[in-house]
């Protein structure tokens, strides 16, 4: 809705969501002070990390859906800053823990996580990328490739 309304006026509106995980106190909050809330609390929490290493090819699922609910959010209304995009790239694929994790079971998480991550960048929504963290993303999208090809299997 938000995209439609800036597409036909020309101007952003102003962006809401509705938290009801407490239906005692429903709240409305901005959904930028949302994504920033959500985005600390859990998508680089590392305790939440760690909980997604526990379960295998579905935590690594769970980190992409992360990532395309990021880029989707960021795509139509406009959410992401920068420093946000950087930290998710060390969190899910530079910091090595999370990497190898991903690498061993699933790397074709870890290839859709980086190539969303390009796919920021190339849109403009990830306006400013640090070359080295570009750097570092091109070498690891080429090794989790290699990691699927070597199980002979493409993921497509």
């Amino acid at each position: 809705m938000i995209a439609t309304i800036r597409a036909l006026s020309g101007k952003s509106p102003r962006r809401y969501i509705g938290d009801s995980a407490d239906p005692e106190r429903v709240r409305m909050r901005d959904l930028k002070e949302e994504t920033l809330r959500v985005f600390r609390s859990r998508v680089i929490n590392p305790k939440w990390l760690t909980a997604m290493r526990q379960h295998g090819y579905k935590g690594g699922l769970e980190l992409t859906a992360t990532m395309d609910y990021l880029f989707g959010y960021d795509a139509t209304s406009d959410v992401m800053d920068d420093w946000m995009y950087e930290q998710v790239a060390h969190a899910y694929a530079l910091e090595e823990q999370t990497q190898q994790f991903l690498r061993q079971s699933n790397p074709w998480a870890l290839r859709d996580i980086v190539t969303r991550l390009f796919e920021a960048k190339e849109r403009g929504l990830w306006k400013s990328p640090d070359p080295t963290f570009l750097d570092a993303l091109r070498d690891v999208l080429l090794d989790a490739e290699g990691d699927i090809e070597g199980r002979g299997e493409s993921g497509l």
